[in-house]
């Protein structure tokens, strides 16, 4: 069965890598698994028929055959528990590398969020000044907890696993900002992965979608 993801037509960050079909993408690659894309305007994603894909009219979804998934960190998983490649078999070590994926999702992005939110949706307002150094703050205390966790490895917990692609994924967000910069260990870290052959395949292939919009 063909697997067929979604996409944004014209992707907000330019085809940087920051859409979180590229986290799907990069999976996909990993697992080396074929799969399609649709790409979807703006206006298609709040109509019906995506709707029925994914209730908050929003990117990435999956479809395989019958089955439509939607939230990138759950189709990540899903595709790690389906291929081989991104789970560990120990299962002491699978579970630990799935604690990894919440936690770039549920801990270390919701700040990361808040600093896109305080910069473009509410840099307008009187409070963003004050509100940017305590985002900023919180951002920086969970670096510092990540990178002292990290150390000198190179992965989170022994090989690469979806738990390094999630994270690594969560942090490229930061590159932009600077801050990532002020951790040499986690900046090291985000290099590693996006030097992952099956990173820069996923890359690539989202960097075309947007070379294609900016010709047409």
């Amino acid at each position: 069965m063909t697997i067929t993801i979604t996409a944004f037509e014209n992707s907000p960050d330019g085809g940087k890598g920051l859409a979180r079909d590229t986290r799907v993408r990069w999976a996909l690659e990993e697992a080396g698994q074929p799969y399609e894309v649709r790409l979807l305007s703006f206006r298609a994603m709040k109509e019906p028929a995506h709707l029925g894909l994914h209730p908050f009219g929003q990117i990435p979804t999956y479809e395989e055959g019958e089955l439509a998934l939607f939230e990138s960190g759950a189709i990540v998983f899903h595709i790690a528990e389906r291929h081989a490649g991104l789970l560990p078999h120990d299962p002491d070590a699978r579970a630990r590398a799935i604690t990894w994926m919440f936690a770039a999702i549920n801990t270390v992005e919701p700040p990361i969020l808040e600093l896109v939110t305080v910069k473009f949706i509410e840099g307008d307002k009187p409070w963003a000044a004050e509100r940017m150094p305590l985002v900023v703050e919180r951002i920086r205390t969970r670096l510092r907890q990540l990178s002292a966790r990290l150390g000198d490895a190179d992965w989170l917990d022994g090989a690469f696993s979806a738990g390094d692609l999630m994270m690594v994924s969560v942090l490229l967000r930061l590159k932009p900002s600077g801050i990532l910069g002020e951790f040499p260990s986690l900046a090291a870290y985000v290099a590693r992965g996006e030097a992952r052959p099956a990173y820069q395949r996923a890359y690539a292939a989202q960097a075309a979608v947007a070379a294609g919009h900016r010709a047409a």
